[in-house]
C-alpha cells in the first residue's frame, strides 16, 4: 500500500464501575446497634470464583484469535479445557511462523511467496487474525483486492487493531473510494491504540478540511500518533504548530517536533531542521542535517549545503561530515 503521503495537499475514563447508592435512604432505614469491638475479624468467606474453563470453544477461539505466541502459550495453560480449544490456534502460530519464513526468505528458508501465502491461508482458516492480516498484504500487492479486504474484514470484525487499519486505507485506495467506511474502521483502529491509523485517521480528517472541528479532531490524532512514535505524524503536528493550524502557533514547539522527526530519519524534517540551524548560524550542525537530507533525496538540501560549504574551513567541513557519516536514527514506530 501506499502510505508515503503527510501533509495534506490544499484543496479517560476508569476502567472501574461501581453500583449507584440509592438516594433516597434516611437514617430510620438504618435502626442504630452498639457493637462490641473485638480483637479479632470473623472468617470471611471466600468469593465465590467464575468458573472460566466452561466457556464456549467458538468464544475462546474469538478472543484469542489476535493474541501472540506468548499470550497464546500462556492461555493454553490455564486449563486443560482451553489448551483443547485453542490447538488450532497454536497449529495457526506455527503456520505464521513458516509462512513469515517464507516471505521473508529467514532462517535458512529460501523466498518463496507462493508457500508463504499458503501457510498465512492455512493459518487464517484456523481463527488467526494475524494471519488473515499477513495473506491480505500478499493479496492486495498482487492486485487481488477482493480478498483482501475479504480477509482484512474478517480479521477486523474479530478485533485486530491492524486489520481495522489496513481495511480502512484498503477503502480510501479502492475505485470508487468508500471514506465512509474508511473512517470508520480507522476510528476503531485509533481507538484501539493503533498508531498507523491514528495518523492516517488525522490526515483524512486534515484533508478532508472544511470545518475547524475537523482541524482539531485531525491534530488530536497527529499529537495521539507522534506521542507514540509515528514519524510522520510528528512532522506533521510540528507543520500544526508552524502554521497555527488546529493549534496556536508556537515556534519553540514546532522545533522540538521537527527535530525529533529529523532525528528518526524524515528526511522533510531533517531538511526544514537543517534550514532552522543555517539561519540560527549553528553551520556545523546545519551542514550535518542538510548533508543527510541531501543523501535522502530532498532536492532543495544539496543548494543550501553547498552554499554552507564554502563558509566552512576544511576542518569544519571534515567533522561535519563524520558526524554524518556515524549518524544512525533513533528508534521509531
Amino acid at each position: 500500500m501506499n502510505n508515503n503521503q503527510t501533509w495534506p495537499c490544499t484543496s479517560s475514563s476508569s476502567p472501574f464501575s461501581s453500583f449507584p447508592l440509592p438516594t433516597n435512604l434516611t437514617t430510620s432505614d438504618y435502626p442504630s446497634r452498639s457493637v462490641r469491638l473485638c480483637s479479632r475479624l470473623p472468617p470471611s468467606k471466600p468469593p465465590e470464583q467464575a468458573d472460566f474453563s466452561s466457556l464456549p470453544y467458538d468464544v475462546l477461539n474469538k478472543i484469542a484469535s489476535s493474541f501472540d505466541q506468548p499470550n497464546l502459550q500462556s492461555a493454553s495453560l490455564v486449563c486443560r479445557s482451553w489448551s483443547e480449544a485453542l490447538r488450532p490456534l497454536r497449529e495457526a502460530m506455527t503456520m505464521l511462523m513458516w509462512g513469515k519464513r517464507f516471505k521473508h526468505g529467514k532462517r535458512g528458508v529460501r523466498q518463496n511467496i507462493e508457500k508463504a501465502l499458503d501457510m498465512f491461508t492455512k493459518a487464517a482458516a484456523r481463527g488467526s487474525t494475524l494471519a488473515m492480516v499477513d495473506a491480505g498484504l500478499i493479496y492486495w500487492e498482487r492486485g487481488e483486492k477482493v480478498k483482501a479486504l475479504d480477509l482484512y474484514l474478517m480479521a477486523a470484525q474479530l478485533g485486530n487493531s491492524s486489520a481495522q487499519c489496513n481495511l480502512g486505507i484498503s477503502y480510501l485506495q479502492v475505485e470508487p473510494p468508500n471514506t465512509e467506511q474508511a473512517l470508520k474502521w480507522l476510528y476503531k483502529a485509533s481507538k484501539g491504540g493503533n498508531i498507523r491509523a491514528q495518523y492516517q485517521l488525522a490526515l483524512c480528517l486534515h484533508r478532508d478540511g472544511g470545518s475547524k472541528s475537523n482541524i482539531r479532531e485531525a491534530v488530536k490524532w497527529y499529537m495521539k500518533a507522534a506521542e507514540g512514535g509515528y514519524v510522520r505524524a510528528m512532522y506533521n503536528i510540528s507543520l500544526c504548530y508552524s502554521f497555527g493550524e488546529g493549534l496556536s502557533r508556537n515556534h519553540q514547539v514546532a522545533r522540538k517536533w521537527m527535530k525529533r522527526a529529523a532525528d528518526r530519519g524524515h528526511s522533510k524534517a531533517q531538511f526544514e531542521h537543517g534550514l532552522a540551524l543555517y539561519s540560527e548560524g549553528d553551520m556545523i550542525k546545519a551542514l550535518v542535517y542538510l548533508e543527510l537530507a541531501s543523501r535522502a533525496g530532498e532536492k532543495g538540501a544539496p543548494h543550501v549545503k553547498n552554499v554552507i560549504v564554502h563558509r566552512l574551513s576544511a576542518a569544519s567541513r571534515n567533522h561535519a561530515m563524520l558526524l554524518a557519516d556515524s549518524w544512525r536514527a533513533l528508534p521509531s514506530n
